[in-house]
């Protein structure tokens, strides 16, 4: 799936303006759908109750972790474009910052986009390059939630249908992984793969344009060469999933009667982020909160206080960090103008080179 296109690709062009696109629609009903199905299994006098109860306190080290979970990741990438531009961690922070605000208030992961177009604008490095790390980090990051739902199984036994969806995504995820380190292992071969794939399924016009897309893509896959960068980018995945697995910790604590282990929330939060690859509405509406309250249930909790935990992780999730990258756009001229051409995407050349405007305008020709 992450392979099949770039995130928020549909951006690039004036027809993939949001609010014209049928897949913001089914994004918008998907997510109707599971709050429906969340709505309707709720008390709702004891779920107002469990969050009135609630202690919130317990959300400021809840915030505060989540931030060290960003930052793991910042260093994440910062390893990941190293072989193409060193760039310091203080510089990519609020790029990453950024990259959530525009994932949690547009659709299709918009935010990706958003921070590749900011890092070109500030590194030089291409968009097609940059979102080539994107989908690295999404491998990471899917690899890594199945190998800690798996990793629960001697401990909490799973539904058969959660053990079969780890089972599956985490093989997909691990075929797909494999199929990019042979590509930035084996240069030559890849190239010359791609050129004859390339040749089989792409008019002869448009080859040039997207042999000249593909190798700015390879080119963000060179950190793969590395064995010791594969080691860092494994443990920094780690460490960002445990730290932010220390918010759902944090967060639960709100809650006094909600007595609920970090094994637990280890494989929730496995379970939720892998259903948010689900097409839904901007913020992952319904696809993280349903699941969420249907793994906490599994385990004996009471649907209310699930429930109502869940939504309040949810907002702990979604609302600090799209506060703080909106600030930042805001407080930036070149930010601004990015936040623009996301929302509105009135042409190409705010998001690319001029090369890569033409390479992209020659594949999406205007009708």
């Amino acid at each position: 799936m992450i392979l099949a296109a770039a995130p928020g690709a549909a951006i690039f062009t004036k027809e993939g303006c949001a609010l014209r696109s049928w897949k913001f629609w089914l994004g918008v009903l998907i997510s109707a759908v599971f709050v429906w199905l969340t709505a309707r299994g709720l008390e709702w006098h004891a779920f107002t109750a469990a969050l009135r109860d609630a202690r919130y306190g317990w959300l400021v080290p809840a915030i505060g972790i989540y931030f060290v979970a960003v930052l793991a990741r910042t260093w994440r990438w910062q390893r990941m474009l190293r072989p193409m531009q060193p760039i310091a961690l203080h510089r990519l922070f609020p790029l990453v910052v950024i990259g959530y605000t525009g994932n949690n208030i547009f659709p299709a992961r918009a935010g990706e986009v958003l921070r590749s177009y900011l890092l070109r604008r500030q590194a030089g490095i291409s968009v097609s390059a940059s979102l080539a790390t994107v989908a690295l980090e999404r491998l990471f990051d899917g690899l890594m939630l199945c190998v800690f739902a798996l990793a629960m199984l001697p401990f909490l036994p799973l539904p058969v249908i959660y053990e079969r969806i780890a089972l599956l995504a985490g093989g997909a995820f691990l075929m797909a992984l494999l199929i990019l380190l042979l590509l930035a292992t084996q240069p030559t071969r890849a190239e010359a793969l791609t050129t004859r794939l390339i040749g089989l399924v792409t008019p002869s016009r448009l080859r040039d344009r997207v042999t000249r897309l593909a190798a700015r893509f390879l080119s963000g896959l060179h950190v793969l060469r590395s064995p010791r960068d594969l080691a860092v980018l494994a443990g920094s995945s780690a460490l960002a999933w445990l730290a932010e697995v220390g918010t759902y910790w944090f967060t639960a604590r709100a809650f006094a009667q909600l007595d609920v282990s970090f094994a637990t929330l280890l494989l929730m939060a496995a379970v939720v982020n892998l259903a948010t690859m689900i097409p839904s509405a901007p913020g992952y509406v319904g696809t993280f909160d349903k699941p969420g309250i249907e793994v906490l249930k599994a385990f004996g909790h009471p649907t209310n206080l699930a429930a109502a935990f869940t939504v309040v992780l949810h907002v702990v999730l979604w609302l600090p960090i799209t506060l703080l990258g909106l600030l930042l756009l805001l407080r930036s001229s070149l930010g601004r103008r990015a936040l623009d051409v996301v929302a509105h995407a009135p042409d190409t050349s705010a998001l690319a080179t001029p090369s890569e405007r033409r390479d992209w305008e020659a594949l999406h020709p205007k009708p």
